[in-house]
Formats: C-alpha cells, structure tokens, sequence
C-alpha cells in the first residue's frame, strides 16, 4: 500500500477517519472530504499533513468531486483507491410518512454521488492505471430496520451499484462494499445513546462496532490481499443478523 493515494469521502469524523488513519498508517496519501472545512483542517492535522490533503465541499457537488480529483492527482500523482463513504439519513420514521424531499436528496447523495465519483476516478486516472473502490453501506441494506426504512433502501441501492460496477470495471478495477450495523459514532448515536447496553445484548459479540471495526475491513479490501474479491459486500455486525432482534 506504501506510495498508494486513496480519496475517502466524508472523513473529517466517525468511520470515514478512522479509514484514513488506517490507510496512512499502512503507507499511504490520503485526500480527504467533508462539509465543514474546520472539521476537515483538524483530521489533516491529525493525520499529518505530508500524508493527506483536505478539501471541503459537498460530497453530491459535481464540482468538488472535480476538484478533489484534480487536486488529488496535483499533489499524489494518482488516484489508487477510492472509498464512498458519504451518507446522511434525514429522515426519520415510518414510510407512510415520509419527507419525499428528504428522500430525494438521500438516493442523491446515499447513491447518485457515489457513482458520479466513480465516473470522475475512472476518467482521470483509474480508467488507464487500475484501482480498487470500497462503497460503505449499512445492514440496513440486507434486512429492514424500523423507521429508518428509506435510509436502508438506497443502502440496498448501493450494495446493487457495488455488483454492477464490478462487473463494468473489472478486471482492472475491484469494486467491493462494507455494511456495519450500529457503530458507535456520531452519525448513529440516536440508535444507541442511553440505551448501549441493552442494544448490544442483542449481537451475539456483545457489543456495538467502533470505527476501527469498519476500517480494518476496508483496508484489507483496498489490498492486494483482495485481489481475488470483487462485487462483494461483506456485513460487519458482530453477528447481529443472525439473530431476529437487531434493528
């Protein structure tokens, strides 16, 4: 992996830093995304500056996506990897329900702008060199989860998105997929917070994941160690969809 340059979206916090500490930490540049530019400036500081760049913007903006490229390749020379890991859920509750503005704007940034990421590394730079692509997605994908229905529906989407782009892109490109259950971040603490205990009985590892759980994964799907794994998206949910209770 030394050498190796990775574009990971949404990485100023939660699950999409710790996959850029982990890339850095295994030797390599790291060009990472997010909303809010403060927030982004101090996970660079935290990862080191020699190793990894930030550009702020919005992740479904197709001139950021441009611009994260073009700087990308500016600063790094190539585009090696790439991770999807931008998502929002804003709507809340039954489907019957439903903000269908919130859900238009879900299925835009959960799908839509993962594939036009896609598009953007391909035609720059992994189109002629090769690459591996991870897409972060959500248990939810595999199985309902009450009254964040929708949210799990474009998830669905895009574990489907991983199989077909694998298919496109191979064999110089893989293109796998993680879905966690509840990780303990801020992004999903209305799951979990005043409740952990109880909610981790219900997996069989007793207890929820943390973002290193998440970033491991990745890792290991960006590798050489991979090479043979394709169109995959593997659950990472401390057994909790063996059982009937896991939300």
């Amino acid at each position: 992996m030394t050498g190796r340059t990775a574009i990971v979206t949404g990485a100023s916090r939660g699950i999409g830093l710790a996959i850029a500490e982990r890339l850095v930490a295994d030797g390599m540049r790291v060009v990472i995304t997010a909303r809010n530019k403060d927030a982004l400036d101090e996970a660079v500081e935290r990862l080191g500056a020699e190793h990894a760049l930030g550009v702020a913007g919005r992740a479904d903006d197709a001139g950021h996506q441009e611009e994260v490229v073009r700087r990308t390749l500016d600063t790094f020379g190539s585009i090696d990897f790439l991770v999807n890991n931008t998502g929002i859920n804003p709507a809340y509750g039954p489907m019957t329900g439903l903000d269908l503005d919130a859900a238009r704007k879900t299925v835009e940034v959960n799908c839509i702008a993962a594939v036009s990421w896609v598009q953007k590394v391909h035609a720059a730079w992994m189109g002629a060199h090769g690459g591996a692509i991870v897409n972060v997605s959500s248990v939810s994908g595999i199985r309902p989860a009450r009254n964040i229905g929708f949210y799990g529906a474009t998830k669905a989407m895009l574990n489907s998105i991983t199989e077909l782009l694998a298919l496109e892109l191979g064999p110089a490109i893989r293109v796998n997929g993680v879905a966690p259950a509840v990780v303990k971040t801020r992004f999903a603490a209305a799951l979990y917070e005043g409740r952990e205990a109880k909610t981790s009985r219900a997996y069989p590892l007793k207890r929820l994941g943390v973002p290193d759980d998440v970033a491991g994964v990745v890792a290991f799907l960006l590798s050489d160690d991979a090479a043979w794994l394709t169109g995959q998206t593997v659950v990472l949910d401390g057994g909790g969809t063996l059982t009937s209770s896991v939300e």
